[in-house]
């Protein structure tokens, strides 16, 4: 959803950095071949997410949700030489789609996928990491981060996609909705938890920028 204008996101969107061609051919493949093509990051909050990891330039990574892998290949784009990415993703359907384009990216021996229930998985992975993007199952993003907040790094950087929910987060809420419930309390916990700094940003269907202090 976007809650700007029209031709002002137009705007924004031309006078922003495109998307490099890899990526075109990714995003075109997914919306051919894939269900949900929705769930792609897409081209602008894409070249959010690579800006965002040029300015950290982390050694370590972590995706909540790979999808095709669209998000992960932004985020790879400011990893440092010798950094990597664990991404983890439940539908094991989508590895071949990821790895073509992995292997297409120079990316392939820094990427490391994990298929499963991100729940199960985190506590296994005994690192530290500088970046961490959410972008999965909205009923779990509460469990997401009390997994991660202690295996973050000082001054890295947590990123929460979706957290606008098509504005759903300033409607009545539905009882029956448990992802914009689940999303409510995401989002009053992450300005309140003192061991964060939050910002949450109105890009696409919004995106929160939080830093461990």
């Amino acid at each position: 959803m976007h809650f700007l204008p029209e031709e002002i996101d137009s705007y924004v969107v031309k006078h922003s950095q495109q998307e490099p061609k890899i990526l075109q051919e990714l995003s075109k493949e997914t919306w051919q071949k894939v269900l949900n093509p929705r769930m792609l990051s897409g081209a602008f909050q894409g070249r959010v997410l690579s800006m965002i990891s040029k300015l950290i330039q982390p050694t370590s990574i972590l995706e909540i949700g790979t999808y095709t892998g669209y998000s992960a290949l932004c985020l790879a784009e400011g990893m440092s030489s010798e950094g990597n990415i664990i991404t983890i993703d439940k539908n094991e359907e989508l590895e071949t789609l990821q790895n073509k384009y992995f292997e297409k990216s120079g990316f392939r021996n820094q990427i490391e996928q994990r298929v499963g229930n991100a729940i199960k998985i985190i506590p296994t992975i005994d690192k530290k990491f500088d970046l961490v993007f959410i972008d999965a199952d909205k009923s779990n993003y509460v469990n997401y981060f009390h997994l991660i907040i202690d295996k973050m790094n000082s001054g890295g950087i947590i990123l929460s996609d979706n957290v606008l929910w098509s504005g759903k987060i300033v409607e009545e809420l539905d009882p029956k909705d448990l992802d914009t419930k689940v999303l409510l309390a995401y989002n009053k916990l992450l300005n309140s938890d003192e061991r964060i700094e939050t910002v949450l940003l109105p890009i696409r269907d919004g995106l929160t920028i939080s830093r461990i202090k």
